[in-house]
């Protein structure tokens, strides 16, 4: 697809920016490159000394790296947020009540517009939490979507689609909040010519919303962030939020379970423990329930959580909702149980377990990209423009042996944002990760993690994957 048919961000395809860019542009017209360059040496430093890394699984060095950091911003205008807030709220709602449904009543099933099969033997469906209720009816307290502008969808190139829901323990936030931090420190002038919504308040919102979740009865609930410990990819984060909202960083050996009660081990004596943000995996948070070789999780702790003695954030068993293969029902959750259209419309998606889908995909494979229903972090797919003859071979195979675990979607004509590349200012393809939290209200702080690919060409924008980040501005309206 030529260049000039993606939506760029900042400037259309005629040469005139556009109006929310405007401030902006002028300001980095009158920069002597030196000095971006200068201050992108300065971020580099800074990121460093403060440690915001991550580790890449699988490398063989297991060194950690330096998410990279984009020092032009993406910008949104008061009245495109406010459509994809409106949208992110109704999709993590209609996601909420999903996951009730399927674990109580499963209205939705029964209805026929979900097979079962797809939902009661998905790997993430966790049979014991059927019939279990968890305050509030909430099952994903934190959620993050990503949100693509492409163009080739429906003619429409400024329309925004949902690409993906992360239900299970989304990660990212913490670069959304340090990216803001940096460019604050960077160029304070840039925030005294235009209002930028704020985000800093994320923390603390975060909290109340893990508060007002705790069990019925609990006035000043103890409230812990569980880590797998600092062997974990997002292990930065996972301390970075602890300390921001105040609370303690435990790993499994820190707590225990006594009398159907979690308890906090310090020198002090047992605390106990109400509400728990987890970011371990369902199947390492219990060695009674789940795996039994785990050294991550607690035992016992499902027994106290089912008797809802205390709150799991997200909990147990929201991954079936984010599997890719129940992501094209999402629309059809929406009207069904808010009786809505989809404000955010998904990505048009094949699936291969249907036969005429599985046809359609091996003929088209140089134009598709395909994934794992249950894969994550840019690993297990296949950019069919991108791969060579005997890598879509390869992925044809897997198709062929297991065609019920792959999905597919058109190659995206991402849209680009200025990035200030070795090269100079280049355009670059983007992405958006926003958080949505679910507490007493559905609360989404302004932007969110935007996310860029480096590469020339590239349409990946996992840093895994060696993509780069961006602070993302939503301007206030006057």
């Amino acid at each position: 697809m030529p260049a000039t048919d993606y939506y760029d961000e900042m400037r259309p395809a005629e040469g005139e920016v556009r109006p929310h860019y405007q401030v902006y542009e002028s300001w980095l017209a009158a920069m002597p490159p030196e000095r971006i360059r200068q201050k992108r040496n300065e971020a580099d430093i800074a990121f460093h000394r403060v440690g915001i890394t991550f580790a890449v699984y699988g490398e063989q060095t297991g060194s950690e790296r330096l998410i990279p950091f984009d020092i032009i911003p993406r910008i949104l205008p008061a009245d495109e947020w406010q459509i994809l807030e409106s949208g992110l709220k109704q999709r993590v709602h209609a996601l909420n009540m999903f996951l009730a449904d399927i674990y109580h009543e499963q209205e939705i099933l029964r209805a026929g517009l979900i097979p079962p099969e797809k939902v009661l033997q998905n790997s993430q469906y966790r049979a014991v939490m059927q019939g279990v209720d968890v305050p509030g009816g909430i099952y994903a307290h934190i959620a993050g979507v990503d949100i693509v502008r492409a163009a080739g969808i429906n003619g429409n190139a400024g329309e925004f689609y949902v690409l993906e829901d992360n239900l299970r323990v989304p990660s990212g936030v913490s670069y959304m909040l340090e990216n803001r931090k940096m460019m604050m420190r960077l160029f304070p002038e840039l925030f005294v010519r235009q209002r930028v919504a704020p985000v800093d308040h994320y923390p603390n919102v975060l909290l109340e919303n893990l508060r007002s979740a705790a069990p019925q009865g609990v006035a000043d609930p103890c409230v812990v962030l569980l880590t797998p410990g600092a062997y974990n990819s997002a292990y930065f984060e996972h301390t970075f939020l602890a300390q921001q909202m105040g609370i303690e960083l435990v790993e499994g050996q820190d707590l225990l379970v006594r009398d159907g009660y979690v308890y906090m081990r310090t020198t002090r004596g047992p605390i106990r423990v109400d509400v728990i943000y987890r970011r371990v995996d369902d199947e390492f948070l219990d060695p009674r329930v789940f795996r039994s070789d785990s050294m991550l999780g607690v035992a016992g702790l499902l027994d106290a959580y089912r008797a809802g003695h205390v709150t799991l954030a997200n909990a147990v068993g929201t991954g079936v909702a984010d599997d890719k293969s129940i992501y094209p029902h999402v629309p059809q959750m929406i009207e069904f149980y808010l009786g809505e259209k989809p404000i955010l419309q998904n990505v048009p998606t094949w699936e291969c377990r249907k036969q005429a889908d599985l046809d359609y995909v091996l003929a088209h494979l140089p134009d598709l990209v395909v994934k794992e229903t249950h894969g994550s972090g840019g690993y297990g797919m296949l950019v069919g423009p991108a791969a060579s003859a005997a890598e879509r071979e390869d992925f044809r195979r897997r198709i062929l042996a297991e065609p019920a675990k792959y999905i597919a979607q058109p190659t995206l004509a991402l849209s680009t944002c200025p990035t200030f590349v070795d090269a100079g200012i280049a355009p670059r393809h983007i992405d958006l990760r926003p958080f949505v939290l679910s507490g007493k209200d559905v609360k989404v702080v302004p932007g969110g993690l935007t996310r860029v690919a480096l590469r020339e060409g590239s349409l990946v924008v996992n840093s895994s994957q060696g993509g780069g980040t961006k602070d993302t501005w939503v301007l206030e309206s006057c």
